[in-house]
């Protein structure tokens, strides 16, 4: 049986406290869900950044451009800047450049792929509503024309997916040479709605890996990708980082991959049930999804760092 993660309290938060620098945390599902603030999670990453900590957003979430989670934060009352947004659309963007990519991109997505992608120069098509009506699927042989000098086909997470988008996509990774990438894998988004299951980008990625017959380079979570490129950014030190998430498949193995420590919130997707399921695995791979520590809500921490801030 694996080590459950351990809860912050009063005995171990300055032990927790002193053995990180850096923070980065996931968005959706600890800090709000949607447009609704997570408790006063807000509250908490200002003061942690108040007391000298240095605090990134790290979302799997590619459907906003850095510009755009920089004024959600701000509405939010997060203190953020562009450089401390580090969006699964942003390192797909960053990877392309990185390979000196000259060709066209085939978006299944929205307009926060797409952004992320102009601010490097890199020419794109698609990511608009295509509705099929017809119900004959072969008729799209007649109408479907594809875009020449399409050299990547990036998916992302896309409310408007249809078939014809699956045909287009899986016809480009036909040619040979063409990228595919996907900015993540999550199954569901985390929302308030108790008797609704909101299906994520892993399913849309399904699709055009089943029609492919190929896989996807991932550029989000649990990839170490994303670590990669705020490390080189920022000198950042992995064993004074810690990783905040609700999904363990994606943010705390996120967190393991790159050495660094974790924090799990129960405040998303995962649960103690989860956990506890996990802890008692003999399953080597399970054990790699629990986190050093674990709290029902992220500003659990907010009440001990006041404490500490007036202690100090």
């Amino acid at each position: 049986m694996a080590r459950a993660p351990a809860p912050i309290t009063k005995e171990n938060f300055k032990r927790f406290l002193d053995s990180f620098d850096t923070v980065l945390t996931d968005c959706d599902g600890v800090i709000w869900r949607g447009d609704e603030l997570v408790g006063r999670s807000n509250q908490t990453l200002n003061t942690l950044q108040a007391m000298g900590k240095k605090v990134f957003y790290v979302t799997n979430n590619s459907t906003k451009s850095r510009d755009e989670y920089v004024a959600k934060c701000e509405r939010l009352g997060f203190k953020a800047t562009k450089e401390s947004i580090l969006s699964s659309a942003f390192v797909l963007a960053q990877y392309l450049k990185q390979q000196d990519f000259k060709k066209r991109v085939y978006v299944v997505g929205t307009g926060g792929i797409t952004q992320e992608l102009d601010a490097v120069g890199i020419t794109h098509c698609g990511p608009q509503k295509e509705v099929f009506e017809s119900g004959n699927i072969l008729s799209l042989a007649n109408t479907i024309k594809l875009e020449p000098d399409v050299g990547a086909v990036a998916v992302g997470f896309d409310p408007f997916f249809t078939f014809p988008k699956i045909l287009r996509a899986a016809s480009y990774l036909d040619q040979p040479g063409c990228l595919f990438l996907a900015t993540n894998t999550d199954e569901r988004f985390p929302v308030s709605s108790k008797n609704l299951v909101f299906p994520g980008t892993g399913c849309m990625v399904r699709c055009v890996e089943t029609a492919a017959e190929r896989p996807p380079v991932i550029m989000g979570k649990p990839s170490t990708k994303m670590f990669t490129v705020i490390q080189e950014k920022n000198n950042l030190d992995p064993k004074r980082t810690i990783m905040i998430g609700d999904r363990c498949n994606t943010d705390i193995l996120f967190g393991k991959n790159c050495g660094l420590q974790t924090l799990v919130v129960l405040s998303g997707v995962t649960s103690q049930a989860d956990l506890d399921t996990w802890a008692a695995s003999s399953d080597p791979e399970h054990h790699r999804l629990l986190a050093d520590y674990c709290l029902t809500q992220l500003d659990e921490l907010l009440p001990l760092l006041e404490a500490e801030t007036q202690h100090t």
